[in-house]
């Protein structure tokens, strides 16, 4: 194959991938004035549906706009031989691989980043202040920037120094090295997440004695299920939008709720919603998410190590000194359909857990308050209640509300 024919490849990948991106968004937004189904009419009185509808329809315009914005710029950088200019300068600053790679990246992604500042700040600052639920000062926005690189900078830049190191002692068998230490990092980070990393953006504190924290240890309790660590994060201070999470293994387990959680909900709709949590961790989707994104990580490896010494990536880049980073960039954009793919099946794997998880709740606790609790949730983040199928097959990793109430409620 020539160079040229698998530049227009990477081309058309590209191009393609948008295409079929914004026929999806296209769908789903004829959809948002569908009538509410039956089961979901309490959600929204009419007032507050119209504003969902007017959310709705300027996230998908802004959501065209930005997408559109970054898909011409990668194309323009790729045409006007920007991987080239790029490596130039990474190779005019040190000759040692492992420095290239990292300057390389650094600049591309820092460049990425600033270029798409401008749309994140609208966002946050345009869109979501418009619609009520923006609690972010511009001071936490910009420290949260600065964060955001420093962890890419330590934890990024040092993955990546450690899979170019192995790249250069074991070649092609690189994989295996670089396989063993992304799945340590990833039980790692699984593990202490909580600890480590959500410190350096919230604040935790431990759930005040209270009838809640009782209600949930009782829950808890009659389940077996070991839960010392209830902490509250004051999600409140970037957004109005509600969350909880559940962290950790063994002694580091914790459940995570967002103060606006606490706010929004009564007690039994929070038990409800920590039950289904609950579900995901009896019956095992934790281990097995995490078990399937190893196991693709180690297939993504391997076949990158088929490819990533071909001199014909970096040809077809522009670049005619052949290195690990640009290899990357090439197969990292090839990659992107079959990447598609094992997302949709994440995805649809996912739906089928949060379906046994209701069940659990269900089960364990009731069905009424987490229907309930989720419809409030519904409501306050103006969710979409009418997605296309379509849309819902590729993106969602939730079922839509309507088909949680349907199984809740037979």
């Amino acid at each position: 194959m020539e160079p040229q024919t698998l530049f227009y490849i990477i081309i058309a990948i590209i191009v393609l991938d948008f295409v079929i991106d914004k026929i999806l968004d296209a769908l789903n937004a004829m959809h948002f004035n569908d009538p509410v189904p039956e089961s979901l009419q309490d959600v929204f009185d009419e007032e507050e549906y119209r504003r969902s509808q007017r959310y709705k329809k300027t996230r998908y315009k802004f959501g065209l706009l930005s997408s559109s914005f970054s898909t011409a710029v990668l194309l323009a950088f790729l045409f006007a031989d920007g991987v080239d200019y790029v490596d130039g300068i990474a190779r005019s600053i040190s000759d040692n691989a492992i420095v290239v790679g990292l300057i390389f990246f650094g600049i591309i992604m820092l460049a990425s980043d600033i270029l798409s500042m401008p749309f994140s700040y609208y966002s946050t600052f345009v869109i979501e202040e418009k619609f009520g639920f923006n609690k972010t000062t511009k001071k936490t926005f910009f420290l949260d920037k600065l964060k955001g690189w420093g962890m890419m900078i330590v934890l990024g830049g040092g993955i990546l120094a450690l899979i170019i190191w192995f790249y250069q002692f074991a070649g092609e068998d690189f994989w295996w090295y670089a396989w063993i230490l992304v799945a340590v990092f990833s039980i790692f980070l699984n593990m202490f997440y909580a600890r480590l990393i959500v410190p350096l953006f919230n604040k935790q504190t431990p759930l005040e004695e209270g009838s809640l924290r009782k209600k949930i240890e009782t829950y808890a309790h009659k389940e077996g299920f070991n839960l010392e660590k209830i902490f509250v994060i004051d999600g409140s201070k970037r957004s109005t939008k509600a969350n909880a999470y559940f962290s950790g293994f063994g002694n580091e387990k914790r459940v995570t709720l967002y103060d606006t959680l606490i706010n929004d909900l009564e007690e039994d709709e929070i038990v409800a919603v920590l039950a289904h949590e609950v579900g995901h961790y009896k019956k095992n989707h934790i281990i097995i998410n995490l078990i399937i994104s190893i196991l693709t990580t180690g297939f993504t490896l391997w076949l990158l190590s088929l490819f990533v010494g071909n001199p014909l990536l970096s040809e077809a880049l522009g670049v005619e000194q052949p290195g690990f980073h640009i290899g990357l960039i090439a197969f990292g954009i090839l990659y992107s359909p079959i990447s598609e793919v094992t997302g949709i099946i994440m995805n649809y794997l996912s739906r089928k857990f949060e379906y046994q998880a209701d069940n659990f709740a269900k089960k364990t606790f009731r069905g009424e308050p987490l229907v309930s609790g989720l419809k409030k949730l519904s409501k306050n983040s103006l969710s979409n209640l009418t997605p296309h199928p379509a849309y819902v097959f590729v993106h969602y990793s939730h079922p839509p509300l309507y088909k949680r109430f349907r199984n809740l409620s037979s």
